[in-house]
């Protein structure tokens, strides 16, 4: 699977960070790896870290880190918090509005104009 653009990246992980999150409590790596199995192809690691910190700084996700079960480093778990989901809220919202007037556009014919 190909690489999104970065322009369209940008307006729509967020939302599909938390979207995830609210799903189940996950961390970094999880997420990377079911962005990518659900079609966003290849996700930059540097990509992601840097949202998780600005949600969790927003007070939108919280992390704890929890020891790996493998005896690795502890892993860091996300789990959404009340002023993520009513971000995530508005996104689906927003999504929505979006995905049916692209629809239209997509769908348009010259007999529209």
């Amino acid at each position: 699977m190909s690489q999104l653009p970065t322009q369209l990246l940008k307006g729509t992980l967020e939302g599909a960070i938390l979207a995830l999150i609210e799903e189940q409590e996950t961390y970094a790596y999880a997420l990377h790896e079911t962005l990518e199995r659900r079609g966003f192809g290849p996700v930059a690691d540097g990509t992601i870290y840097p949202l998780l910190l600005k949600l969790e700084r927003a007070g939108q996700i919280q992390g704890i880190k929890y020891a790996s079960p493998s005896g690795g480093p502890p892993r860091k778990y996300y789990h959404i918090l009340p002023a993520g989901t009513a971000t995530l809220a508005t996104f689906r919202q927003d999504w929505q509005q979006l995905a049916q007037a692209m629809t239209r556009v997509m769908g348009a014919t010259e007999d529209d104009g």
